[in-house]
């Protein structure tokens, strides 16, 4: 497993690499703004009722070139130091991307959370939080953590909670961490919002020239999908995709995977994982097929949404897609990545397809700040506008427009509404801005492109002060 996290540092090293060559940035800015400006190693005791356990946890803070920096917390018994460092770099890039106002880090504690009590859990989630607020490591204005692999809303409510208590004067208290539970000023949508912001990534593109650089033929609504991954990311990114008329084909799971050419259930297949996973209880037995077996089957799109380095040198010949999309953070390693161009596959690259999770945690920092929830001040207005128009054609026409349609129309934006048009005009506008830098460029991949894109509005950042 360690390989594995030193490939996705390289791999990530040698993405920029290529960029900033392309780009002719001098060797001194370029290593600035290639290196972690700093990383914490954290070592902690903690009295569970086994007797005192000391846990291992890192925050590694990659550029400050914009404050406060921003990027998850991830629990998991593999990780290591240069994992850590290759997601804060990423983290700076992606932000970056999609033009949030963040730098980048990334954080993580060693631990197999599967192992403790949800009551062990919170005491060594509170006493991590304790040790990183020490040393400046979570702050409103200075680093703001979110869920990751492992952690979800619960570990950030008590992350929210802790700082809270440490700085009881503190009126932004809980823009601290984003990806909070609705009762604690999270946004609705935010748990959703890098699975969604994956579907708004290929909707983007299918809306673009580019997509005459690929072999894919008709809109996105007609495309077959393969999706690695069934868990936060992939499942919203296959419910948006399914209602716009997708069909998903494939699941790749852990132990399990789906494939039927016709379209799977994924609402089946996500209740089957979370209810029973034995083989013998799921309903269409004809479904269940080898990882190798959907991994190699024919599709147009293939998003794998699972973890780092999923898709190798060895194994992406078997690939048979048209276009990858990544869901999870470096899920093909730089050789991957370059054999499967050279063959004619078109890669959307994680710096920007999954930087929705991103986007909406700068919605919810930002509504946190505010104190107030997204529509409270236009929400009632934007219902008697509606409200107005309907009668003055009505009036104008001498129709009658239904009851149904009334209601629809009548009714103002709610936060859900917002959040997902915010989301879906950032992922948007990041789309056409890397697609025209592509097109007047000629850049040899949409990955270089976004880090090329990306590192320009570091460089001039880091010029505006003085470095």
């Amino acid at each position: 497993m360690g390989s594995d996290n030193n490939v996705f540092l390289k791999s990530i090293s040698k993405m920029f690499d290529d960029a900033v060559k392309i780009l002719g940035v001098k060797r001194g800015l370029a290593n600035q703004i290639k290196s972690c400006n700093s990383t914490h190693t954290i070592r902690f005791g903690v009295r569970l009722e086994s007797g005192i356990k000391t846990f291992t946890g890192w925050r590694a803070v990659h550029s400050e070139h914009l404050e406060p920096v921003k990027g998850g917390i991830r629990y998991s018994p593999h990780i290591k130091t240069s994992e850590i460092e290759a997601m804060a770099a990423l983290m700076t890039f992606k932000n970056a991307v999609i033009d949030v106002p963040f730098g980048g880090s990334k954080g993580g504690l060693k631990i197999d959370p599967k192992k403790y009590s949800e009551e062990e859990l919170e005491k060594i989630t509170r006493r991590f939080t304790e040790e990183l607020v020490k040393r400046g490591l979570i702050s409103p204005s200075l680093n703001v953590p979110a869920p990751d692999m492992g952690t979800g809303k619960r570990e950030m409510a008590w992350i929210a909670d802790e700082y809270k208590r440490l700085n009881p004067h503190d009126i932004n208290a809980f823009a601290c961490v984003t990806g909070k539970p609705e009762n604690m000023g999270g946004v609705d949508g935010r748990t959703e919002a890098t699975g969604r912001g994956i579907f708004y990534a290929l909707n983007s593109f299918f809306n673009s020239i580019d997509v005459k650089k690929t072999k894919v033929k008709g809109p996105l609504k007609s495309q077959k999908i393969i999706v690695e991954g069934l868990g936060k990311v992939g499942y919203y990114a296959a419910a948006a995709l399914r209602d716009h008329g997708c069909k998903i084909i494939g699941v790749i799971e852990h132990h399990h995977s789906f494939y039927n050419s016709k379209g799977l259930d994924v609402e089946l297949i996500k209740k089957w994982l979370n209810e029973s996973g034995d083989p013998k209880d799921y309903p269409n037995q004809k479904e269940l097929k080898s990882r190798e077996e959907v991994f190699s089957e024919e599709t147009d799109i293939f998003i794998p949404a699972a973890r780092e380095g999923t898709v190798t040198e060895e194994n992406q010949s078997k690939l048979n897609t048209k276009i990858v999309c990544e869901g999870a953070n470096g899920p093909l390693t730089s050789r991957a990545d370059e054999e499967l161009t050279k063959r004619g596959v078109l890669i959307i690259p994680d710096l920007y397809a999954n930087a929705g999770g991103v986007a909406v945690s700068y919605f919810e920092w930002v509504r946190n700040l505010s104190h107030m929830r997204f529509g409270r001040m236009e929400k009632r207005r934007k219902e008697y506008e509606n409200a107005s128009l309907i009668s003055i054609i009505e009036n104008s026409t001498g129709s009658r427009v239904s009851t149904k349609s009334k209601d629809i129309l009548k009714q103002g934006p709610t936060e859900i509404d917002l959040v997902r048009s915010g989301l879906e005009d950032m992922m948007a506008e990041a789309y056409e801005n890397m697609s025209e830098t592509w097109n007047d460029n000629d850049y040899p991949s949409l990955r270089t492109t976004a880090y090329i894109y990306s590192i320009k509005k570091l460089v001039e950042s880091y010029k505006s002060i003085g470095i």
